[in-house]
């Protein structure tokens, strides 16, 4: 354990005040790292998409989403003065270290966005300091971006932050560019209030982080000039609230899903900017709770390095689930949780008592993000069975993020380190298929998909001639997989259940009754049977670091080899968190079993859409 984690993970997150201290215990060890004119943040070698110099811009500038907060709510840090230097020499065109001109789709106008924020919030500590030529030289720049598009996506909210925080210190602004953005990004919205990432988009942690933020933040700092739209906003992430909490286990940790999960404690900025914008459609007490939790949660794994930066990954440090874009510097962008500092001292959060989740029901359809969201309470285990995309994009791992069929916050989910055999591609909840090659395809976009309450369905092509109908029957701890294959070709097939940490106490059963095989440690037991269509069981080691919870994980995982034709497969998938013996779990339970048997035949004999029939 680093110092650094140690310490910030006894902070008991209880008070204003200890907010206030892990915001401190975050951003002081970034001191060393500034730049000679403190306007770049150099905190690792690693690359991204980006030239060096605008991503250590990006570092900087993500620092003040936890900055702008604490000196709002009365707070303050010596770094501020650095920051401050910092902006002053990276808007001076006579400066060496002069942030420069933009370009159309620069990362720089996303991180122009903070300070727009930044405007808004604390306009006589970000604005008022500088002199007349400084403050020209600040608009200056952060004007480029009414003159640059954004890609369409969550991207068209930087216009809009930017503009507002130059009306809220009486700058010239475009009101053109922000109605303009603000009506596009309504073309994005889907219903019950989730919005998708550009059209035909996904829907995933930037529907909370992002839409919903940004979109609180406008209701709050334009109530007086957009009061229509204000509401609006609010009323949207009242309805979103009532899925996304479904997200979030007892103990603070949330379902991993979707890209950008570098930005890690980002989950629960949603339910900041809820507080923030005083909405009142959850009691006060289970929004701090759904905040402070997912800290402490947060702060309990090893995300810090030894000098106390916060790295690239998930629950440890790992640059091979990140995506192109993400820089060292990156991951701070979590730091918009921390909005609530911006509260007053006699704010009721304050003082209000910190409740647990509410009582959430077992079973969640969230159609617009083709999710169901599944909650064993017993185990605090939550698992988000999805029916699969119509369509994809370029980022990376877009399959493992997107595609996989279940993604739980006690198995985490695996990204491949290659195509390349089973080891290599770490297919936990997938269906992987290969010419006989070793070289594996998985879903990746749907011709077709639908969820029918517990029963996500969806036909995909790995192939021209190869077509795959899949239905998922959700639950836990249990769950049903049920593919019709039509090949024009002879293929290998590998159905894996979830990923198991591969810890000292692991214990392997083989299932001698049936084609099956369990894997069992302190950390849970995850399993698999073959009901239909599979010959052989067994446990694939992935190769290390591919998973994003557990760095040596093992996939209990089903194989067959089937010729030109049609073929059914069908399987029944285990997993429960830890805490237990293995003879609780292990798949040779007569009980357990029964109930799979019963409930695959249920759904075998009943059609669904004409789809299904009983075989």
């Amino acid at each position: 354990m680093n110092n650094q984690w140690g310490i910030i993970s006894e902070n008991p997150l209880q008070s204003k005040e200890d907010l206030q201290e892990v915001l401190r215990q975050i951003v002081d060890p970034l001191k060393p790292f500034y730049s000679e004119g403190s306007s770049r943040l150099k905190l690792g070698v690693t690359g991204a998409g980006n030239h060096p110099f605008v991503t250590e811009m990006e570092g900087f500038s993500r620092v003040l989403w936890g900055m702008v907060p604490l000196l709002a709510g009365g707070g303050d840090n010596e770094l501020w003065e650095t920051c401050l230097e910092g902006i002053r020499n990276g808007t001076n065109p006579e400066h060496v270290e002069y942030w420069g001109a933009v370009s159309d789709y620069d990362q720089r106008l996303v991180e122009m966005a903070v300070f727009g924020y930044a405007f808004a919030l604390i306009p006589n500590r970000i604005w008022d300091p500088f002199n007349e030529r400084e403050k020209s030289n600040l608009y200056e720049w952060l004007n480029q971006i009414n003159s640059h598009p954004c890609y369409d996506c969550n991207w068209l909210f930087f216009h809009v932050l930017v503009n507002i925080g130059f009306r809220k210190v009486g700058l010239p602004y475009d009101s053109e560019q922000v109605n303009t953005n603000l009506a596009r990004i309504d073309d994005f919205y889907l219903t019950e209030g989730w919005y998708s990432d550009g059209i035909g988009g996904h829907s995933d942690y930037y529907v909370p982080f992002a839409f919903h933020f940004y979109g609180l933040l406008y209701s709050r700092l334009m109530i007086d000039e957009d009061s229509e739209r204000s509401a609006r906003y609010k009323q949207r992430a009242v309805v979103f609230a009532e899925d996304f909490i479904q997200w979030f286990a007892a103990d603070g940790s949330a379902v991993p899903y979707g890209r950008s999960l570098a930005y890690r404690f980002a989950h629960s900025a949603f339910w900041s900017a809820m507080v923030y914008a005083e909405v009142d459609a959850i009691p006060l007490g289970v929004l701090k709770g759904l905040i402070l939790r997912n800290l402490r949660w947060w702060f309990k794994q090893p995300i810090f390095c030894d000098v106390g930066l916060l790295t690239i990954g998930y629950t440890y440090p790992n640059i091979i689930m990140a995506e192109n874009y993400n820089s060292p510097g990156s991951p701070y962008w979590a730091l918009k949780t921390f909005l609530p500092l911006a509260l007053p001292d006699d704010h009721p959060f304050w003082h209000t008592d910190e409740l647990p989740l509410p009582k959430l029901s077992a079973l969640s359809v969230q159609s617009p993000a083709h999710l169901v969201i599944c909650r064993q309470e017993e185990t605090d285990h939550i698992t988000a069975f999805n029916s699969g995309h119509l369509s994809t994009n370029e980022h990376t791992h877009t399959s493992a993020k997107y595609e996989k069929f279940a993604y739980s916050n006690a198995f985490g989910f695996s990204v491949p380190r290659s195509e390349w055999g089973l080891g290599q591609g770490a297919f936990d909840s997938m269906l992987a298929l290969s010419e006989g090659d070793n070289l594996y395809r998985v879903r990746r976009m749907n011709e077709e998909s639908q969820i029918d309450d517990n029963v996500l369905y969806s036909r995909w092509k790995p192939w021209r001639d190869v077509e795959i109908q899949t239905w998922i029957v959700a639950g836990l701890p249990w769950h049903i997989r049920i593919h019709q294959v039509c090949t024009q070709r002879s293929l290998d097939v590998a159905e894996g259940g979830f990923a198991l940490g591969n810890e000292l106490d692991l214990q392997v059963n083989d299932d001698d009754d049936r084609v099956g095989i369990t894997a069992s440690c302190y950390l849970g037991s995850s399993g698999i049977v073959g009901l239909r269509g599979y010959d052989v069981a067994e446990l694939i080691f992935p190769q290390a670091n591919t998973n994003i919870l557990q760095p040596r994980t093992v996939i209990p995982t089903l194989k067959t080899s089937i010729a030109p034709g049609t073929h059914w497969l069908i399987s029944a998938v285990y997993g429960e968190p830890g805490g237990r013996g293995t003879e609780d779990h292990r798949l040779d339970n007569p009980s357990e079993i029964l109930n799979v048997q019963i409930e695959m035949n249920k759904i075998l004999v009943t059609t669904l859409s004409g789809k299904v029939i009983s075989c």
